[in-house]
């Protein structure tokens, strides 16, 4: 993969805005303007900007709970995420799943599932009813290293590898999953090898670089497309935040986080390019102000947009039977 400064500028603006986007809805939440849960992205962008710039349009992406990064990348428009935050009819599931359902059938982004693994069997149906129709897509399926302790981690694996489905698996491997260490739940801490177990191609990387992860995303779908197997990329990470804003973050030290800190996947970029020669070419503030008018215009549409109404409330629960 070649980086020229408008694939750089792209990157950079792309993770930018992921980060100053749901900072903003950290500002929002505590105003009581977003409700639910909120689960933040911020210090993983590196993963969702890699992967999603490896995709085509055709291709299917499901992810987490966690996936503000990955829908904006994904060409979900930042207004009508922020509706949704709002439980806005206008927002990309009409306002009916919040911060946790993002949906949007036209980038093929298919979630946004609380469920913790969730995403993983619906991964694979998608990919074998591409492979069935014979359609050369891929589908991506993103989750966290919580999700290995669940049972459909391991049996969408071995369906995926079994029937040699069209799809990638990306584990965004945080450390924490929702709050403890992962060498207190898993003998084995290096994940891909689990993978490796079910004898799918595997390999792990640095999550805290955009080009380590576009480089890594790349070949794999390439892969994928020209032999229609399953691959897994294990991605080294780690969030900033806290689980959840619900969570009192009691299980690591301050200063851990700090030190992560330092590997913050837009200075590791900006180190990477001024290595390059290509980070005095990039246009800092015009980016932040471009982005600045995005979110205020995808807070504004959210503000003005409309409730649905209560008489609504049973739509899309219960289909409708057709008499004959």
């Amino acid at each position: 993969m070649e980086l020229d400064l408008t694939k750089a500028r792209g990157f950079y603006k792309q993770m930018l805005l992921s980060r100053r986007f749901e900072e903003k809805c950290i500002e929002l939440y505590s105003k009581q303007k977003i409700g639910g849960f909120l689960h933040l992205y911020i210090g993983e962008e590196a993963i969702a900007v890699g992967v999603m710039n490896a995709l085509s349009k055709d291709d299917a992406v499901l992810a987490t709970y966690r996936e503000h990064g990955q829908a904006l990348t994904r060409g979900v428009s930042a207004k009508s995420i922020m509706a949704e935050m709002y439980g806005k009819v206008e927002g990309c599931s009409r306002g009916r799943g919040g911060s946790m359902h993002l949906f949007d059938a036209k980038t093929r982004f298919y979630g946004g599932s609380a469920i913790v693994g969730g995403a993983l069997p619906l991964a694979v149906g998608v990919a074998l009813a591409d492979k069935m129709q014979k359609k050369n897509r891929v589908t991506v399926c993103i989750f966290g290293d919580g999700a290995v302790a669940e049972g459909e981690f391991h049996e969408s694996l071995n369906l995926a590898a079994l029937w040699n489905l069209p799809i990638l698996f990306v584990c965004e491997n945080n450390r924490y999953a929702m709050g403890t260490a992962l060498n207190l739940t898993q003998s084995e801490t290096d994940i891909y090898k689990k993978a490796e177990s079910y004898k799918i191609l595997s390999k792990q990387i640095d999550g805290m670089s955009v080009i380590d992860v576009a480089k890594a995303t790349l070949r794999a779908v390439e892969d994928i497309r020209e032999n229609s197997v399953p691959m897994f990329l294990e991605c080294l990470t780690y969030r900033f935040r806290a689980h959840s804003m619900f969570d009192a973050e009691l299980y690591r030290e301050k200063s851990e986080v700090e030190e992560w800190k330092k590997k913050d996947p837009l200075i590791v970029f900006e180190n990477r390019l001024k290595e390059m020669d290509l980070w005095s070419d990039i246009d800092v503030t015009d980016i932040e102000n471009e982005i600045k008018t995005t979110i205020d215009e995808a807070v504004e549409f959210a503000e003005n947009g409309t409730l649905e109404p209560l008489e609504d409330l049973e739509r899309f629960v219960y289909s409708e039977v057709q008499n004959g």
